[in-house]
């Protein structure tokens, strides 16, 4: 099983390439990985997205590249991920079920935290990487604050967050950026670029 170590350790940025037909994703993916500092996830919330993982992640084993599964909220969910091609899985919020389904499939999972309580069960639970979620609601100032108490908890900022306030949310400790529509849209990618330059 891979570690978040391997997948994120030294990129900026995971897109998340929520709702985007199966040959745009591809695009946008490629487009990703040329940068040499973004991974990829794709949320799975309907079919549809199913088709757009499986898409994403076959063009992503032919380059070497790993896909991730978003959204992943139920246990079930876990095996139509790993069936259509994830090797990581990502939540909004914390679910130990989940959590340990993933695991148990091979594939390592990162856990939504928005409180100090989450983040310390995560923790516990064995996870180092945590997504911050919502990011752009809880501020970059929460970043800072809670590796106060948890300065091993490697925060990737998810929800919100934009070229405008990516490089506040490195600054005050991001590991990583997960970036939705602010990346997919039209130019999104070169200003996030531009951004963390």
């Amino acid at each position: 099983m891979p570690t978040f170590d391997e997948i994120l350790g030294d990129r900026p940025i995971m897109a998340i390439l929520r709702g985007v037909p199966p040959a745009e994703a591809v695009t946008l993916a490629e487009a990703v990985w040329d940068t040499g500092i973004g991974a990829v996830e794709v949320p799975i919330q309907t079919p549809e997205a199913l088709d757009a993982l499986a898409a994403v992640a076959r063009a992503g084993a032919a380059r070497g590249e790993v896909v991730g599964a978003g959204t992943v909220i139920a246990p079930e969910q876990v095996a139509l991920a790993k069936a259509a091609g994830a090797v990581y899985t990502v939540a909004p919020g914390l679910d130990l079920d989940v959590l340990r389904t993933s695991v148990a499939a091979g594939l390592p999972h990162l856990p939504g935290v928005g409180s100090a309580s989450e983040v310390q069960q995560a923790m516990r639970a064995g996870c180092r990487w945590l997504k911050a979620f919502p990011a752009g609601s809880l501020g970059a100032s929460w970043l800072r604050d809670i590796r106060g108490p948890f300065p091993d908890a490697l925060l990737v900022a998810t929800g919100g967050v934009t070229a405008a306030n990516a490089a506040e949310f490195r600054s005050a400790g991001a590991r990583c950026l997960g970036i939705g529509n602010a990346l997919t849209r039209p130019g999104g990618l070169a200003e996030i670029m531009a951004a963390l330059t």
